[in-house]
């Protein structure tokens, strides 16, 4: 787990992204917008860490080793689990999906977005939006 320390706005960023290059690409965008980062590559540990609840944003990926995200967003979701994960969850996926698998995930998310059509300018914009 990699943690980069920036106070500017506060806001604390679970990466859960086992692609590096994406992962720094991220963080170093992030960070540099004031946003504390925190970087785990694996579902089962990504799983771990979001469940301590202190993240205001989680983004996550869907392809993942050892649990997927969907796995990730249906248990973090999951109406009887208390207490409730109060953290944002945004999509971040170029895994193609059929309609409807979208828009469930989307239901349970609070953004999704496509890495392939995002720079990291563009992620940092749209996470100062998510309230």
């Amino acid at each position: 787990m990699d943690t980069n320390t920036n106070t500017q706005t506060g806001r604390t960023v679970l990466c859960i992204e086992d692609e590096h290059f994406i992962s720094e690409l991220y963080t170093r965008a992030l960070t540099k917008e004031g946003y504390k980062v925190t970087n785990v590559a694996d579902g089962i540990k990504g799983l771990a860490e979001a469940e301590t609840n202190q993240y205001d944003i989680i983004l996550l990926d869907l392809m993942l080793p050892n649990l997927t995200g969907v796995e990730i967003l249906r248990k973090l979701r999951d109406p009887a689990r208390q207490p409730a994960i109060r953290s944002k969850i945004v999509i971040t996926t170029n895994l193609e999906q059929r309609d409807d698998v979208r828009a469930d995930i989307e239901k349970q998310a609070d953004g999704y977005l496509v890495k392939a059509e995002l720079t990291p300018h563009e992620l940092v914009e749209f996470l100062n939006k998510v309230k």
